[in-house]
């Protein structure tokens, strides 16, 4: 099995994913979840993962960002829309895409520790890889101000050492 793993420009490549995105989060479905009215950031970076048989079938988006925790400056990176084609689910491609993006942050010295948001039902997945559940508030942009954001499980990832409790401020829309 070949498997081809790109790391591309976020929004130059957004055409490339898009059609996964909209396949595996269809608009009808997305306007029913608690987080479907969220305005989201746009990632810096997408790993993508292809296969000769199946064409694109992960996703993973890398933000990089100056946020606070506990009002104190820190740079870190982001994982969010991470999302693989239904019917190639169960075979790896989410934890290459995953570890991809992390050896990415990590390759930037400044990023401190890696932090993700999740629904309950991928809890398991992101802890046996390591990701730990952040147990403060986190805050961030939306439209309408700056908001407690509650809409799904905050969780990092040490890259120098992340923390687990305090306030984080994502300066920013959330990913």
């Amino acid at each position: 099995m070949s498997i081809e793993i790109d790391i591309l420009n976020g929004d130059a490549s957004w055409s490339i994913a898009e059609p996964l995105h909209s396949a595996v989060w269809p608009r009808h479905k997305v306007e029913k979840q608690p987080w479907g009215h969220v305005m989201w950031a746009h990632p810096d970076l997408r790993v993508l993962i292809e296969t000769p048989e199946d064409g694109l079938v992960c996703h993973v988006g890398i933000y990089f960002r100056t946020v606070t925790w506990n009002g104190q400056k820190v740079h870190v990176g982001g994982i969010g829309g991470v999302c693989t084609r239904e019917d190639c689910r169960g075979r790896g491609y989410a934890t290459m895409a995953i570890d991809a993006a992390v050896h990415t942050m990590r390759a930037n010295e400044a990023v401190r520790f890696a932090i993700l948001f999740c629904e309950p039902h991928n809890v398991a997945f992101y802890e046996a890889r390591k990701w730990q559940p952040f147990k403060g508030e986190v805050y961030c942009e939306q439209p309408e101000g700056r908001i407690r954001f509650t809409h799904m499980a905050p969780y990092v990832f040490d890259v120098v050492r992340a923390p687990t409790l305090g306030t984080i401020d994502l300066c920013g829309l959330p990913w």
